[in-house]
């Protein structure tokens, strides 16, 4: 996703230095007008905003702290963390940057690949409004809404909260279609009757027909982030002492589908998992 939201920003007319551990995507970096820098720390010397869109938290700390990889960065400079991380461990970050005097916004987006492609992203915004407002142009280049949801972390809880409904409205939609084959309804039938009544999702409009029913599988968002993300709205609820079942087992059936068809596979092949379970 970072390829075409790079290419928004020069499109925007930001001055865009980026790093890939794929040789091919800084080829492409360089091609769209954009620098494409040898080292993580060499993309940060003496940037004003430094944008992350990597898997998970872990990867973001080590990117932005791992041998003073951010210490180029201008002083008072934003961190906008697009990557879907855990909110508490987002809050920490923001006090170790806050410590070296950086700002952090956490903007996790939603809407996958297509969506970037076109910028009509929708971003979640943590942080302070001044940080926010200041990250704003950046925000409006590669995304269509961008919602303010409070202090550094509440955009990550957001995502991770939208990830869990979003997960769980696909294995709705998988078991409803499973249950009514089985009875002797067309699938096809079934999809275009829910998307018809108050049974209709994300995942009856956008992903039962397109990836699902016609087993291409190319949503473009694999089933180990998916996990990833319902299992760290599962980590918050129970940090916060909340017993929710359905995201508690909306989180159990991703993990153990992910471990089953492997992290790598499209998150619509999860239906495989749950034909298999039966």
């Amino acid at each position: 996703m970072g390829q075409p939201m790079a290419q928004h920003l020069i499109s925007a007319g930001f001055d865009v230095v980026g790093f890939d551990l794929s040789e091919d995507a800084k080829i492409k970096l360089a091609d769209a007008g954009g620098r494409a820098a040898e080292t993580i720390s060499d993309a940060m010397v003496g940037a004003s905003f430094v944008i992350t869109m990597l898997p998970n938290g872990k990867i973001v700390r080590e990117a932005l702290l791992a041998e003073n990889a951010c210490g180029g960065l201008k002083q008072n400079a934003v961190v906008i963390d697009m990557s879907s991380s855990a909110p508490n461990d987002t809050r920490e970050l923001g006090l170790e940057l806050a410590s070296r005097g950086l700002r952090l916004v956490d903007a996790p987006v939603s809407g996958g690949v297509k969506r970037a492609v076109s910028g009509t992203l929708t971003i979640m915004a943590g942080g302070e409004d001044a940080d926010i407002e200041e990250a704003e142009p950046l925000l409006k280049a590669v995304g269509q809404q961008v919602f303010r949801t409070g202090p550094v972390g509440s955009g990550h809880a957001m995502k991770a909260i939208n990830n869990f409904v979003s997960g769980a409205g696909v294995l709705a939609a998988i078991e409803g279609v499973l249950l009514g084959r089985a009875f002797g309804l067309e699938p096809a039938t079934i999809v275009d009757i829910l998307n018809s009544s108050s049974g209709k999702n994300n995942a009856t409009e956008v992903k039962m027909k397109q990836f699902i029913l016609s087993e291409t599988f190319g949503s473009g968002f694999a089933i180990g982030l998916m996990a990833k993300d319902i299992r760290i709205a599962a980590d918050l609820a129970k940090t916060l002492g909340l017993r929710l079942d359905a995201l508690a087992s909306t989180a159990d059936a991703w993990d153990a589908a992910q471990k089953a068809l492997g992290p790598s596979e499209d998150h619509t092949r999860i239906i495989r998992y749950v034909e298999d379970h039966n």
